[in-house]
C-alpha cells in the first residue's frame, strides 16, 4: 500500500529568507570565508606551563637546573618534561614557561645547529650568538602581537670564559652572574647571589651542591615545582645534561608550619 503524500502546505520551508542551513555556521555578508572567517588566532593563555629555571657562573663555567614538571592549570599533569638543551660542545640553553612554544622553539634551534654542522666551516653557535638571536625572535614575535610564551637563559664558554644570559617572551634581555626565572627569581636568585659574593672562586661540586639546594628549595614553596630535575653542566672539555636527579625531601616538621590555611 503506497503511503499517501502529504500536502504542500505541510512542507516546512526555509527558517527566514536567506537564512542559515540548519547545522552549518552562518556566514555574514561581507565577512571572509572559511577556513578563516574567524580571523588571525593567538595564543592568550598557556595551557601546559614549566617554572623556574636555575643558572650560576663559577669559575670553570656555568651549572644550570630545571624541574620536569609540566603543569596543566593548577593539575600536576605531566612529569617528564625535560626543559634544557644541549646546543654544541660550548652552549646550552634552559627554558620556563609554555611547553608547547619551547618545543616549537627547539625544533628551529636543533635545525638550525644542523644546518651550522653541514657547513662544516669551522663555526658553530656560541652563547653570545644565541642569545642575540634569541633576542630578535623574541622581540620580533612580540611585536606581531603573538609573543612565544618562554623566558630562556643561555649559558656556555665564550672566549675561555664563562657567559649566562637571559631573554624573556617581550625581547628583555641581560646577562649576570646567577639568574633564575618563575618563582625562583623570589626565592632562589637571593641564596644564589649571597653564595656568589662569599665565594668568587667557586667549583664545579660546591655549585651544584647550591643549585641542588635551591631545587629543593623550591620544591618545599613552589607548588608548581617538582623534585625531579635536570642539571646542565657546561665547562671549556665540553657540555653535558645530568639527570634526571630525584631531591631527597624531609617533611617531618610540615605539621609544624602554621597560619597559612
Amino acid at each position: 500500500m503506497a503511503t499517501p503524500a502529504f500536502p504542500t502546505s505541510f512542507v516546512p520551508g526555509p527558517l527566514w529568507g536567506n537564512g542559515p542551513t540548519p547545522g552549518q555556521v552562518y556566514n555574514f555578508p561581507g565577512a571572509a570565508t572559511a577556513p578563516d572567517q574567524w580571523g588571525t588566532q593567538r595564543t592568550l593563555n598557556p595551557s601546559v606551563t614549566t617554572t623556574s629555571v636555575l643558572a650560576v657562573k663559577y669559575k670553570d663555567g656555568v651549572v644550570m637546573a630545571a624541574d620536569m614538571l609540566g603543569s596543566y592549570g593548577s593539575l600536576a599533569r605531566y612529569r617528564n618534561c625535560p626543559r634544557l638543551q644541549k646546543i654544541n660542545d660550548k652552549t646550552i640553553l634552559g627554558c620556563s614557561g609554555d611547553y608547547a612554544d619551547f618545543q616549537f622553539l627547539s625544533n628551529i634551534i636543533n635545525q638550525r645547529v644542523v644546518e651550522e654542522e653541514c657547513l662544516n666551516d669551522g663555526f658553530s653557535y656560541t652563547p653570545p650568538g644565541l642569545h642575540s638571536w634569541l633576542t630578535r625572535v623574541m622581540y620580533n614575535r612580540r611585536s606581531q602581537f603573538n609573543p612565544l610564551w618562554n623566558t630562556y637563559l643561555v649559558g656556555g664558554i665564550h672566549q675561555e670564559k664563562p657567559f649566562l644570559g637571559y631573554v624573556d617572551k617581550i625581547g628583555i634581555a641581560y646577562e649576570a652572574d646567577t639568574i633564575a626565572t618563575g618563582f625562583g627569581a623570589y626565592l632562589a636568585l637571593p641564596i644564589l647571589r649571597d653564595a656568589v659574593e662569599k665565594n668568587k672562586k667557586m667549583e664545579e661540586k660546591q655549585a651544584v651542591e647550591l643549585i641542588d639546594r635551591c631545587m629543593k628549595l623550591l620544591f618545599y614553596r613552589d607548588a608548581r615545582s617538582l623534585n625531579k630535575y635536570q642539571v646542565a653542566v657546561v665547562t671549556k672539555k665540553g657540555s653535558e645534561i645530568r639527570g634526571p636527579i630525584v631531591s631527597e625531601a624531609n617533611w617531618e616538621i610540615a605539621h609544624m608550619v602554621k597560619g597559612y590555611e
